[in-house]
């Protein structure tokens, strides 16, 4: 689990240093393998606006621009990038920076025209490797502000190496409710809001496979515009965690999956034919990747379907038939709990390796799927538009995993620990940690909450 150290302070905020979290982090049994900048070294970048940009008189792949850095006349700078165009903001490498590399800007003049700095793409300040034009920054960047402090790169990337039995901390939501026990502080969530629905549009959904999947939610929302960028503030927060920009859907559903660690998925709604079905394959049955690949799907891997084909490898990935496309103005959003027994396995037999299976193999909170679907819409209402329907839900209740209740007794607490610790510090702990929490005096009646698969005996409770 790769993310930003700055993402994790906005839910919990020691006075700890980035050595001492990380210190904290591996002696609580989140074992942290990597701590590394998000951004290699550079200086003298600011945020700037082309306010001319026309054809050099001598060459036909470059352009002649004016950009504004908030320090009095423009500068003149010759760029050769594509997407470069009047009245975009930019990062704006001014003379006498230096960025990655150690690749000084001087004053130089290019087919004989003067060039006093450069416009930088993301590769040139090493924050990705691809090399796609300049960067465009969205339009209330402010002019002048260096560009480090604009995005906030002094941030680390932790990379973390989870035990099985861990998948609750695969989100910064379970990172924060850890790093709260730890240091007794407690955690800020983001405030998400249920959606109301402004429209009357629904699939119904049919689970045919119920002990395999005995929850699915599914929501249509109509008149996005995919062709919205996705904010700065999302795609770094996804660079940061080791995730590429895709598209704005994607990046929601990969948002959400790092944010509360729960795996979504998203069908292009003018593509399905008829309902919802979560069945098993039928013999032979034929699914296109999304990734082009073709497979012959086996009869005991669950997948989701409309009333004529297989539109996805449940949990897995996604089928390219119904993906989601810069195009697609209605789509229909999925959460649900699979559960781990029916994913395990799967996505290797395939030759395949995803967030989600990763998740769903080691278990999802099966009470998470309908806070999952209403930060996702709001999301990407916000970020899309459009008008969202009512949320449907089908659910087996006999086949979600029930809570676990767990009698932790003192003797047995200070027998296997050789110390003893105050009554009053083991309920903090325990409620901290999000438990339901009872004391009588000689024991704790535990209720353990639904995204902690791993706890099922007394000494499981003594190891928190």
């Amino acid at each position: 689990m790769k993310f930003s150290e700055q993402w994790l302070r906005e839910w919990v905020n020691p006075d700890i240093s980035s050595h001492e979290l990380s210190e904290q982090l591996s002696m609580a049994g989140l074992e942290v393998d990597a701590v590394e900048p998000v951004a290699d070294e550079f200086h003298t970048v600011v945020v700037g606006e082309v306010i001319e940009c026309g054809p050099h008189p001598d060459a036909d792949k470059l352009q002649i621009t004016k950009v504004n850095v908030g320090e009095g006349e423009p500068v003149d700078i010759v760029c050769g990038a594509p997407n470069c165009r009047q009245g975009i903001k930019v990062a704006v490498a001014k003379v006498g920076a230096v960025l990655p590399g150690d690749f000084k800007i001087k004053k130089a003049k290019l087919r004989g025209q003067p060039s006093n700095g450069m416009l930088c793409s993301f590769k040139e300040l090493g924050l990705i490797d691809e090399h796609e034009g300049i960067i465009e920054l969205p339009t209330d960047a402010p002019v002048g502000e260096d560009y480090r402090k604009y995005l906030q790169l002094d941030d680390n990337s932790i990379d973390i190496d989870l035990t099985p039995n861990r998948g609750d901390c695969l989100s910064i939501r379970g990172i924060a409710r850890e790093v709260g026990v730890l240091n007794r502080m407690d955690v800020s969530a983001p405030q998400s809001s249920e959606v109301k629905a402004t429209i009357d549009d629904v699939l119904s959904i049919t689970l045919s496979a119920a002990e395999q999947c005995p929850r699915y939610l599914g929501r249509v929302v109509k008149g996005v515009d995919l062709t919205r960028p996705t904010p700065v503030w999302m795609t770094e927060k996804l660079r940061r965690s080791g995730i590429r920009s895709i598209d704005p859907v994607v990046d929601i559903t990969n948002y959400v999956l790092l944010e509360l660690g729960h795996p979504m998925h998203a069908f292009d709604l003018d593509a399905l034919e008829g309902d919802i079905t979560v069945r098993l394959a039928q013999p032979k049955e034929q699914l296109t990747l999304l990734d082009d690949q073709e497979v012959e799907l086996d009869e005991d891997t669950l997948v989701i379907a409309d009333d004529n084909k297989a539109l996805a490898m449940a949990g897995v990935y996604g089928g390219k038939n119904s993906g989601v496309t810069e195009n697609s103005q209605n789509i229909f959003l999925e959460s649900a709990f699979f559960a781990p027994d029916a994913i395990l396995g799967k996505a290797r037999r395939y030759g395949l390796h995803t967030d989600a299976s990763h998740r769903y193999e080691r278990g999802v909170d099966p009470q998470l799927q309908r806070a999952a679907m209403e930060r996702a819409t709001e999301l990407l209402l916000a970020i899309c538009g459009g008008e969202a329907g009512p949320v449907t839900e089908a659910v087996a209740e006999e086949f979600l995993p029930q809570r676990s209740d767990i009698t932790l007794r003192i003797s047995r607490l200070a027998k296997v620990l050789g110390v003893s610790i105050a009554d009053d510090s083991v309920t903090e702990i325990l409620e901290r940690l999000g438990f339901d929490v009872s004391f009588d005096g000689q024991q704790w009646q535990v209720g353990v909450p639904s995204y902690r698969f791993d706890l099922s005996i007394e000494e499981d409770l003594i190891e928190e």
